[in-house]
Parts: C-alpha cells; structure tokens; sequence
C-alpha cells in the first residue's frame, strides 16, 4: 500500500531533510511526497534544498511541491530586481530587499554565491514560480498557510494561501476536509495532539527546525496519512 507523507516548512537545511527522507521516510517509488512550501531562507543552504527535491522528481519519485511565502518573496523581489530601471520598481525592490534579509534572504544568497537576488539562476526562480498553490486528497487540503474562508471560493485566493496567519475554518466549504499546512511554527505537543484529536480542523506541521535553544522547536516533522503517523528529526545543519 502506498504512503502519502507530508512535509513542512524546510528553510534551507538540507541535511535534516535528507536524514528525514533517507533515514527514516526511505519512499519508493509507489510512495507520495508532499511538501508545504518554504524551502529556502533562515537555514543555511537554500540550493540544496531545491536540488534535493528536484533530483527527487528527476528520479521519477511522486513527488509534489507547494509554493510557500518565502518563494513567492523571492520571486517578486526577482521580477522588480530585473525591472529596477523604471523608478517605482527601484524603490519596490529596494524595500524588499530589506524585508527579506530581515526573515534569512542573506543566507539563500550565500548558498546560490550570488550577491544579488538578480543573478539567481533563472531556471531555479520559474521553477519557485511554477509551484502549485495547493493539494486536494480525499480527506484532506494541503497547502502552505491556509485557505480564506470569507470568501465565496477558498481556492481563488492565493495570497490567503501563502500568508494567512489566523483564520476561521468552515469545514462544510471543502467537504469536511481537515486542513494540514505550515507557516506558522507551533511546538511538538500541539502538532501530536492536533494529528490524534478529531476536535482540531487543522494540522500545522511546521516546527520550525531552523530554531534553536527553545523546547519544543527546532524539527523537522513529516506526517504519514494512512497511519496519521508522525516522524521528527532533529536538525542536522545548525
């Protein structure tokens, strides 16, 4: 019987992520990856992480990536980096600068050995372009942050889907799916409970493994979803 697994928010450690799927995950070809969005920024090797996964769907593994908030960051920085000679753009692209070494740009940079956003490979921003926004399985709704609900169509809204922070689940719009998403680090007490309790309409996954020094954070967790089993790493790369 194949695995569906589930991974959050990786941000730049690539040595956790191969622990994660090597060591404990080991999926065949049968398997199914998913993942949440947030490969790059705050962890110290960006690149790898988008090597890792595209190698995996090279080598013909089902595997199916999210966009996150910090792709799409990247990829408007990107665009107006590339349009700087028109003014507003300049600015534009000079107050995100700013934003973005403020939540780990700087160490993405490092890993691509590239000064400026402009000179990333042109093929690793359209594949961060060309990232669905989210999954539909039969149970469950998949995607990075969460759907908006007020709304009359939850999917149309795709800002909603790599931003929203707090929102108000109405099952009934999605079929009584429950949503599993990252974005926002919560601690392993709350994802376990939220993976074993029918109360929560929600799983957030996202434990922050680029975090350090606080109790409860700082791992890098996959959910399987036949078995509603989860996997925790320890960080490999701080």
């Amino acid at each position: 019987m194949k695995k569906q697994w589930v991974i959050p928010d990786i941000h730049g450690c690539v040595n956790t992520l191969k622990a994660l799927i090597e060591e404990q995950i080991k999926p065949t070809r049968y398997d199914e990856l998913y993942f949440l969005g947030d490969y790059i920024d705050r962890g110290p090797n960006s690149k790898a992480v988008i090597d890792y996964i595209r190698n995996l769907q090279k080598d013909e593994y089902s595997v199916k990536p999210l966009k996150g908030n910090h792709e799409d960051f990247v990829v408007e920085l990107y665009d107006a980096e590339h349009k700087s000679k028109n003014p507003w753009f300049f600015h534009f692209a000079n107050r995100k600068k700013k934003s973005w070494s403020a939540i780990g740009g700087r160490h993405t940079l490092k890993s691509f050995r590239v000064k400026s956003v402009k000179d990333i490979p042109h093929d690793y921003i359209e594949w961060m372009r060309n990232l669905d926004y989210y999954v539909i399985l039969e149970n469950f709704v998949l995607v990075h942050a969460g759907l908006n609900f007020s709304v009359d169509d939850p999917f149309e809204d795709k800002r909603s889907m790599l931003w929203l922070r707090d929102y108000k689940i109405i099952p009934e719009m999605i079929n009584n799916r429950k949503i599993i998403h990252g974005h926002v680090p919560v601690n392993l007490q709350l994802i376990d409970l939220s993976i074993k309790s029918n109360i929560y309409k929600f799983i957030d996954l996202d434990n922050g493994p680029y975090i350090s020094g606080t109790n409860g954070f700082g791992y890098l967790v996959a959910l399987e979803l036949s078995e509603m089993r989860m996997v925790i790493q320890d960080n490999r790369d701080l």
